[in-house]
């Protein structure tokens, strides 16, 4: 009878479960499509390339998804069963909610562990992918649009006039064309009553076929006795290509994005985190001792005395400056000594500037390092958390379908990701530590799903309007008979 039971919880919650991580999946897409959708638009990008971007950038938003679908198929679950009579009849037959529990649980189990294979393999390839893509359609240029009376200057090397186009065919009429690509200064002046200017399909061609107009070759001397000259060449019909960078997709490869944290799996930022302990350590522990010795005072010759005192002074690093010795100088002198303290402070300035530069920045990449580290391991645990709370919330109120389902999931999502979002933000300004700023969402609902399950399997009416009509009820005669009384 525990195996049919099982079968029976098993593909009560498959089908949900599935139906909703789409789901979110699927808003988690719209909302990065809305993120760089300025950016993908107007480019000319293909089909392929576009779904690439969407694909590679849905896989990372997969260990997000996983959370909140496991809390929405949980809840419909258990409130279907609940709602059917079905979890009282088991209840009665002497079946607990935990031996209920067992099966669903060991599927999220799984799901624990993909989550986190995705999270330390797939998000690492996947933001390389999306930051390469992405680097590469910020630096492809748009299409060709022209202006009526305005000069385009998109393509290098060449200013293009019009005076009006044809938005039905794309006729240009009176063109007029600043080519200056020639080497040694040479440019061509192109006038055309008509003409079509377009990119070929490849994007790496300018085709350009012009009616009706002249050339105009201005050559440059190459030295200063000779004369310039002017050609002038007319046309019926003219047709050239030329090449334009910039415009065709042109690939990198995406191991040049690869020192981002977010890139990293579990092993390579345990890597990173050492060394850049390491490297913070280095920095903090830096004291002033060689800026003085190197920068301040490393020509003391001429002020400090060379006495026994001064060289006792000297041998314990700390030079003194004997003032009767300053007193006694030129005035030359003392000009030279003041310009030479003066670069020397500079100097030193621009020492004590860099090495502060450098220890921010490692301190930076030490917190964003720890803080993707922790969330490796605390989005799989998100999950098991959301289960706990999903499926005796579901038990307790007992109503399936979609509405009550998707609300209590969504106002508990939200404060998820509230919480997660804040911590990971201090984290990585180093407010918090990297710890707490990964693990606290998940601190925060731990104990709500720990009571939860302990109400469920006690069958508390903890949603139950009528148990705290009972419970008002109660009061309210306790109280108001003593009065009376």
């Amino acid at each position: 009878m525990i195996k049919k039971v099982d079968k029976l919880i098993l593909k009560s919650y498959l089908g949900p479960m599935v139906a909703s991580f789409f789901i979110v999946l699927f808003v988690l897409m719209m909302n990065f499509l809305w993120k760089y959708i300025d950016e993908l638009v107007g480019k000319g990008l293909g089909l392929g390339m576009i779904m690439e971007i969407i694909f590679y950038g849905t896989s990372f938003l997969i260990s997000m998804g996983f959370p909140l679908a496991t809390l929405f198929a949980a809840i419909m679950t258990m409130g279907n069963l609940g709602e059917n009579y079905e979890l009282l009849a088991l209840k009665s037959a002497g079946v607990s909610l935990p031996r209920i529990l067992m099966s669903l649980f060991v599927v999220t189990l799984g799901m624990a562990a993909a989550s986190f294979f995705v999270s330390n393999n797939l998000v690492p390839y996947s933001n390389r992918k999306v930051n390469a893509l992405m680097f590469d359609v910020r630096q492809q240029k748009q299409k060709i649009e022209f202006k009526d009376g305005q000069f385009f200057n998109g393509v290098e090397n060449m200013s293009i006039r019009v005076e009006t186009q044809d938005p039905v065919t794309g006729l240009l009429r009176g063109l007029l064309i600043y080519d200056t690509s020639a080497a040694g200064g040479d440019m061509m002046v192109t006038v055309a009553d008509s003409g079509y200017i377009r990119l070929t399909d490849d994007r790496r061609f300018l085709d350009v076929t012009l009616y009706g107009g002249e050339n105009y070759q201005f050559t440059r001397g190459r030295d200063w006795y000779e004369v310039n000259s002017l050609g002038d060449t007319a046309f019926e019909m003219q047709h050239s290509l030329s090449l334009t960078p910039g415009y065709d997709m042109n690939r990198t490869d995406e191991s040049l994005f690869g020192s981002n944290a977010q890139t990293k799996n579990v092993a390579q930022l345990r890597v990173d985190i050492d060394s850049l302990n390491r490297e913070v350590n280095r920095a903090t522990a830096t004291t002033y001792r060689p800026l003085l010795h190197n920068y301040l005072f490393s020509r003391d010759t001429m002020v400090v005395s060379a006495t026994a005192a001064a060289r006792r002074s000297l041998d314990s690093r700390r030079p003194v400056l004997l003032l009767d010795s300053i007193a006694r100088l030129s005035d030359a002198e003392k000009d030279r000594l003041f310009s030479n303290a003066s670069v020397a402070a500079q100097n030193s300035r621009g020492v004590i500037d860099w090495d502060e530069t450098m220890a921010k920045e490692a301190l930076n990449q030490l917190y964003r390092a720890e803080i993707e580290w922790h969330k490796k391991w605390s989005l799989p645990v998100a999950v098991l958390v959301f289960f706990l709370i999903g499926a005796p919330l579901g038990a307790i109120i007992r109503k399936g379908g979609l509405g009550m389902p998707i609300i209590i999931s969504v106002v508990f999502f939200v404060i998820y990701y509230v919480i997660y979002i804040t911590g990971e933000k201090l984290a990585k300004e180093g407010t918090w530590p990297a710890f707490w700023g990964g693990w606290i969402p998940t601190f925060v609902l731990m104990p709500i799903a720990i009571y939860l399950t302990w109400k469920a399997t006690n069958d508390s009416g903890l949603l139950n309007t009528e148990w705290y009509i009972i419970q008002y009820q109660r009061l309210r005669k306790k109280y108001g008979g003593s009065k009376r009384a």
